[in-house]
């Protein structure tokens, strides 16, 4: 019973992490470390970010020559689609 537990806790996690990126984020106050965060995570050509009513930081960025949008929650995690 454990390991099944276990086994969907693993696939649940390894299943949402795809399209996320996390490290350990300074302040997600204001833009320069946001892009600094960004940058970090080997985001170029960083544009257009805005912070939300809810703080979430969303921009434009490229990543291995293929531009994103980008969204940047208040920990840290960034979606890119």
């Amino acid at each position: 019973m454990r390991r099944l537990a276990a086994a969907a806790l693993l696939a649940a996690v390894c299943g949402s992490a795809a399209a996320q990126s996390k490290s350990t984020p300074p302040s997600m106050g204001n833009t320069a470390s946001v892009r600094t965060h960004l940058e970090a995570l080997h985001y170029q050509g960083i544009h257009d970010l805005r912070r939300g009513p809810d703080g979430q930081w969303t921009g434009t960025a490229v990543q291995g020559n293929v531009p994103k949008t980008i969204t940047v929650t208040r920990d840290g995690t960034v979606i890119a689609r």
